[in-house]
């Protein structure tokens, strides 16, 4: 940028040089092209003023211009070793710490006595995978479990609850088999009118503040917590009780939600509903979609509690960005929540809201992924069965390994298979869910990455006093030699852009191929120069490669919530 300013004045001040990777050099630098319309000048020429000004003696060995104005970029190998040097001894390993905001992000949402099902899956590891790399960049992340835990079918719950007694094996099954204890509830719903009666009357309690009934409805809450724990300890994602921020955090605000709108203009009566009408909103025949504020009932829907999680987190918590990672089909209903809230004005033009749209997952059919029965696939019996085909392959590919060993392997490989065989897809598109394609340890897999850190480990104890070793590559100048010592360097150096264009972007799908991509470099590298039987220098900077691809790799696959077991 500095050059371009040197070359054509101050006015160009801060442009992109417009830097992509080229088949021909190292980088391509894009700008002539665009500058030569600005300044009315032929590309090549703009390319040559700007390459009198580009002084890139220590850091290219060769600058040329090329085609009709690219200016290519190949970089020295000097250069080269003294950056990937350097990254090796940065505790960020290249990645920035950016101006600090404070980022909110709703994802997972389960029900209260509901089982967690596959739809689940994606937001909850998209969303905890943003959450960490988020906080890594410097930012000061909240996460919010807007969990389903007040509404009408609590009142019949909370009776079936009475009924098979608190304390009780039947009650239990909240955390274990919420469905099952669902379906109860709901068969005396719909087949003994008196226990209908009586879930109706509760409702009204729940709603007026009865305080057994609230008490009732907490010990609710509380199994399904056990139940949520669980499955978030399987998954290893990073959401606790202090995140649990249900539907029930916002009830004691929806009345002066629907006030304020009714009184501001901004929502009007419609068939005995308080609606907000929105510009630019129709469906059929051109006819205005309305967002429902409060039913003709009296009763308030997500419209209403949505604007409510709104107003918390800019008015209290104060966010500067809001990420809503949640099912692609919710995109019209999001739009319009946050443009009622900023026709009220509780969502500034400085507030970020953002869809992070979550497609769904399919079967071998390419429908959306079910049992044999048509219901949805329950969440832990995928994970159980992730662990348990992980643990075949194992058991075929390590027989020489340990059962103990083996066996703590297994979820490990299987449910970070899962992982990423998600997060690598982009998070707004649709994915056959297929097992044995997940946990094969060859192509782009969760395992492949976790196999390739465990043999990175496996050189460091090949190596005398592996401790001692590894700690002396941290320190060791790197020396670029070798064309896949080049590639290799410079596929590390890529690590901190890429973390920060999925802070950016939204795009954890970035870091998966990124990291895929360094493992298959460090294959080739591996190949082709010896590490442990070369000698002196060569030796000492080719193992502080393999400790570099070692941390990026472990780190990287921390990003996404995936673990890199020791061996494999």
């Amino acid at each position: 940028m500095a050059a371009i300013e040197a070359a054509f004045g101050a006015e160009f001040a801060g442009t992109d040089p417009v830097l992509r990777p080229s088949q021909y050099a190292d980088l391509q630098v894009n700008a002539p092209l665009a500058l030569a319309k600005r300044l009315g000048l032929p590309p090549r020429e703009v390319a040559g003023r700007l390459l009198a000004e580009l002084e890139l003696a220590d850091v290219c060995e060769q600058v040329e211009i090329s085609g009709p104005g690219f200016i290519n970029l190949t970089l020295a190998a000097t250069w080269i070793g003294a950056e990937t040097t350097s990254v090796r001894a940065d505790d960020r390993i290249g990645v920035p710490l950016e101006p600090r905001q404070r980022v909110v992000i709703d994802y997972s949402a389960p029900n209260v006595a509901k089982e967690m099902h596959v739809g689940h899956l994606r937001t909850t590891v998209v969303g905890d995978a943003l959450a960490r790399t988020l906080e890594h960049l410097g930012h000061d992340v909240i996460r919010q479990n807007h969990i389903g835990d007040w509404g009408t079918p609590f009142g019949m719950l909370i009776e079936h609850l009475l009924d098979v007694g608190e304390g009780t094996a039947e009650a239990r099954l909240l955390e274990t088999d919420p469905n099952a204890f669902y379906q109860g509830a709901r068969e005396r719903f719909d087949g003994d009118e008196a226990f209908a009666t009586r879930s109706r009357e509760r409702v009204v309690a729940l709603q007026a503040g009865d305080p057994d009934t609230l008490r009732l409805w907490s010990e609710l809450v509380e199994l399904s917590r056990h139940y949520f724990n669980r499955i978030y300890s399987l998954l290893g994602v990073t959401l606790t009780d202090d995140d649990l921020a249900g539907e029930s955090t916002y009830n004691d605000r929806l009345a002066s939600i629907c006030d304020e709108l009714e009184t501001a203009g901004i929502a009007t009566i419609s068939d005995g509903a308080l609606c907000v009408f929105l510009d630019g909103y129709t469906g059929r025949e051109g006819k205005p979609v309305p967002l429902i504020i409060r039913k003709s009932d009296g009763g308030y829907g997500y419209g209403t509690t949505d604007l409510a999680t709104i107003r918390y987190r800019v008015e209290e918590l104060r966010a500067d960005r809001m990420l809503y990672v949640i099912g692609a089909p919710q995109a019209l209903h999001l739009r319009m929540v946050w443009d009622t809230a900023r026709l009220a004005g509780w969502l500034p033009e400085g507030v970020d809201p953002v869809h992070v749209q979550i497609g769904n997952v399919l079967g071998e059919d390419r429908k959306i992924l079910r049992t044999r029965s048509g219901a949805p696939l329950r969440l832990v019996a995928l994970l159980d069965e992730a662990a348990a085909t992980a643990r075949a392959v194992i058991d075929a590919a390590r027989p020489d390994l340990d059962e103990d060993t083996r066996a703590a392997i297994a979820p490990q490989v299987g449910i970070g298979a899962v992982k990423y065989a998600d997060l690598s897809v982009a998070h707004d598109s649709e994915y056959v869910f297929d097992l044995a394609r997940m946990v094969a340890l060859t192509g782009d897999t969760g395992p492949y990455l976790q196999y390739a850190a465990a043999r990175i480990r496996s050189i460091f104890r090949a190596a005398d006093s592996a401790p001692a070793v590894l700690a002396e590559s941290g320190t060791a100048q790197i020396k670029v030699v070798e064309p896949a010592e080049r590639a290799l360097a410079l596929t590390l150096l890529d690590f901190g852009d890429v973390v920060a264009h999925v802070g950016a972007d939204l795009e954890p799908h970035r870091l998966c191929h990124y990291l895929f991509g360094l493992a298959q470099a460090f294959s080739v590298f591996y190949e082709h120069c010896p590490v442990l039987k070369a000698e002196g220098a060569t030796r000492s900077s080719r193992l502080s490669l393999c400790a570099l691809t070692l941390k990026v790799l472990v780190h990287g696959l921390d990003l996404l919530g995936i673990e890199a077991p020791e061996r494999m």
